[in-house]
């Protein structure tokens, strides 16, 4: 069986090299997996495309290029397009997850009960960084609000970590291009637990979250773009 740990990259210059090297050293052989990294570089301005040309000589790693910044959610649909492995994994190419978490991350879907795993930052007890309140209020908003109009139970919609059977993600078809993603495709598996009794699962992680002039690139504005999703998404298409 064969992991792809799906990573968007946009101007990780900084953080890049330290991260995959994190990923690299996860043992995956004590889980009877082997490890394909699928890297997406979303027309990055700074020296990233060279730290990836390092990695790219490495047979488990792969890396693309978007020629414009189409953003994470197109990102992440051209490594989906172009994943071989039976579980996908998303992975940000910063610090804010660690990849530490992957054995507790993939244990319901080799354990044969989970079809979807999100790993939650709310959940479990797990270290967290102390930063901004308003963006820790606006996720918890966004994922009640998600979670109204999906009936499910996550604690938190807007994680990054979630990992999905191949079958079940590439079954999907994939339409934001930004951070729009997150609402997108838990509307989208919501659909496919009513219709097909797709499992979905949620594991606590340990999260140490970037402060703005650390390089964080979300703002304001894709919380607003993010609750549209959840409406678009959830009440204006079947």
């Amino acid at each position: 069986m064969q992991l792809s740990v799906l990573i968007p990259v946009f101007n990780e210059e900084r953080y890049l090299t330290e991260v995959l090297d994190r990923i690299l050293a996860v043992d995956l052989d004590s889980l009877g997996l082997e490890r394909e990294i699928v890297l997406v570089d979303d027309c990055s301005t700074d020296g990233t495309l060279e730290e990836l040309e390092n990695y790219a000589r490495r047979d488990e790693v792969r890396v693309f290029r978007h020629d414009i910044n189409r953003g994470k959610g197109a990102a992440i649909r051209t490594a989906v397009e172009s994943a071989t492995g039976d579980v996908l994994l998303i992975q940000d190419a910063d610090f804010e997850y660690d990849p530490i978490e992957y054995p507790k991350l993939l244990a319901p879907i080799l354990a044969g009960k989970a079809d979807v795993v999100y790993g939650s930052r709310f959940a479990g007890g797990e270290p967290h960084r102390v930063l901004y309140f308003w963006h820790y209020l606006g996720n918890r908003a966004l994922t009640l609000a998600s979670n109204a109009l999906t009936d499910l139970n996550l604690t938190d919609m807007e994680t990054c970590y979630k990992v999905f059977k191949a079958e079940v993600l590439k079954q999907i078809v994939l339409e934001e291009d930004r951070f729009g993603f997150e609402p997108e495709i838990t509307a989208k598996v919501a659909k496919l637990f009513k219709k097909q009794g797709c499992r979905i699962f949620e594991v606590g992680i340990s999260y140490s979250g970037r402060t703005y002039a650390e390089g964080k690139k979300i703002t304001w504005k894709d919380a607003v773009s993010a609750f549209r999703c959840i409406l678009k998404y959830n009440l204006f298409r079947r």
